[in-house]
């Protein structure tokens, strides 16, 4: 009997550390931060790409990074999304204004399904030329 309780034991000791594992796996994020140098390589190259904005469409307007950007609110990612970025695969660069609405914005979107989301920081920090 003494050594059933001793098999069963190491069996839920087994099955415990195994599950355990598997939510440390699943909790990963599914995007990468990049610098600013990186982002604009990526826009510079023939690569396709889709360059998000996730600040309010006031700061929007008063200048924004790239001619084609796409505008979604950070705290409306979630509703709004998967209607305008249908594609889960497609590469994503998004940004804010100094970095923190995007790393929001990109674990969201990684939270969704979306497996190529490159979070480049702020605006604040961007060295390039801004579209007013």
């Amino acid at each position: 009997m003494h050594k059933i309780w001793i098999g069963l034991m190491t069996m839920l000791l087994l099955l415990s550390v195994g599950c355990g594992q598997a939510e440390n796996n699943h909790s990963e994020t599914a995007y990468v931060t990049i610098t600013a140098e990186e982002a604009k390589e990526i826009m510079d190259g023939e690569e396709t790409y889709t360059i998000l904005d996730v600040r309010t469409q006031e700061e929007y307007d008063q200048g924004h990074i790239g001619t084609e950007t796409l505008l979604i609110p950070y705290d409306e990612i979630e509703t709004q999304a998967e209607g305008a970025l249908p594609d889960k695969e497609a590469q994503i660069l998004v940004y804010c204004r100094t970095g923190r609405r995007s790393k929001i914005a990109a674990e969201s979107l990684a939270s969704m399904g979306y497996t190529n989301v490159k979070e480049f920081g702020g605006i604040e920090d961007w060295p390039y030329e801004i579209e007013s």
